[in-house]
């Protein structure tokens, strides 16, 4: 009778169970085919991660910075003697610097530049032309500056790299005039802060005071011919100087050996001197800055002498005054004036000037056109007095 009744219900229940069963079944497929599809999901990303860490790794170090610039010159120069007559240029310099910290408070510089400027634009010459945006590469792309800084202590820092300049190791600023010509760069780029790219290291010290204290070496060639020794043309200056908010003054002493010689800012006897290759070099800075800009300029000031000890056209003098306005027609923008003598051997019949006029004007935070004349008198290479006028128009693209 049990069994009878346990078979009269089992259809029934076999029944009910199916269903249950069916929809069980069709849950854990759906459940499965879900899984699945997250699987492949997961891989997918995987796969995009895996791809991104190699394109990260291949990238910039997070604690480098690179920022650059394209400048375009259109530039024209004419000399009364016709040495230069007055043609057309269009040129260029393309810049990048790179800064890389590994602690945070110290930096790995480099510079990496090219350009296909040529003739006056950018000739250590006796019209003083060259360009500070000049630059001769020829279109090949050259790192140009290389050098390591870190603190060392309180308030102290050492700099060395193979490829440096002197002032980029001063303690003080020498000048705050913005130029377009080399010469008038660093308050007059003549004997004393005349430099030049080579092997170097210094020291510097900048007290909460505003004192600051520096001494650095740099030899050409230092690659090739070695550093510190008679073969290689060496510079080494040592500048002390006081800065307060808003001026500045300097005194630096540069020494240079084995023919090192600076002709940015100089005359054609101021360059060729007598002696042995070795010569004395002080150098006068101060700049003064309005606290508001617009009416009142920024005043930057220089003064070099330097002595070889030769029996005769041993000194040379050197002067340079630089004005800025800033904010004057629109905001951002700068009017420029500098003018000076070129390093001049004491007695020379001819006296040596040059001369630059500019306004900057500020498209947007990132384009600047600068129109300038610049000029003045010289003594070309045939010992003839001949004057001499350029004209520029640079348009500068930062990014």
């Amino acid at each position: 009778m049990k069994l009878f009744k346990s078979l009269l219900v089992a259809p029934a229940t076999l029944g009910l169970i199916a269903p249950m069963a069916a929809s069980a079944n069709e849950v854990t497929i759906n459940d499965f085919n879900a899984a699945e599809e997250i699987a492949v999901t997961n891989s997918r990303v995987d796969g995009l991660e895996a791809r991104f860490n190699d394109l990260e790794a291949g990238g910039f170090s997070d604690t480098t910075v690179m920022d650059g610039k394209a400048i375009f010159d259109i530039a024209s120069f004419d000399t009364e003697d016709d040495t230069y007559t007055g043609k057309t240029k269009f040129m260029y310099t393309y810049t990048l610097n790179l800064n890389t910290s590994f602690t945070g408070d110290d930096n790995l510089y480099t510079r990496i530049k090219t350009g296909n400027h040529s003739s006056w634009s950018k000739t250590k010459g006796v019209y003083n032309t060259y360009l500070s945006s000049g630059n001769g590469n020829g279109d090949t792309i050259k790192v140009d500056k290389m050098w390591y800084t870190t603190p060392i202590g309180e308030n102290q820092t050492v700099t060395f790299g193979p490829k440096i300049e002197n002032y980029y190791m001063h303690a003080t600023t020498p000048s705050v005039y913005e130029p377009v010509l080399k010469a008038f760069t660093l308050g007059g780029n003549a004997s004393a802060y005349g430099a030049s790219t080579g092997a170097g290291a210094g020291w510097a010290y900048n007290a909460d005071s505003g004192f600051g204290i520096s001494t650095n070496v740099v030899s050409q060639s230092g690659n090739s011919t070695g550093v510190l020794n008679n073969e290689s043309k060496t510079s080494w200056a040592t500048q002390v100087g006081y800065t307060a908010d808003n001026y500045s003054v300097s005194a630096l002493v540069n020494m240079k050996y084995n023919g090192w010689t600076d002709s940015y800012f100089m005359s054609t006897d101021g360059t060729a001197r007598s002696g042995d290759g070795n010569s004395t070099n002080v150098g006068l800075r101060a700049w003064w800055q309005p606290e508001d800009s617009g009416a009142m300029p920024s005043i930057s000031v220089g003064f070099d002498t330097s002595e070889t000890g030769a029996s005769s056209n041993s000194n040379t003098t050197a002067y340079f005054v630089g004005l800025n306005w800033e904010d004057v027609a629109a905001a951002d923008d700068k009017i420029g004036i500098a003018f000076g003598q070129p390093q001049k051997v004491e007695g020379e019949t001819i006296d040596p000037f040059l001369y630059e006029v500019y306004y900057k004007y500020q498209i947007n935070d990132s384009v600047s056109i600068t129109p300038t004349i610049f000029g003045g008198t010289s003594k070309n290479s045939s010992d003839v007095e001949t004057d001499m006028t350029g004209y520029l128009l640079q348009t500068t693209f930062k990014f």
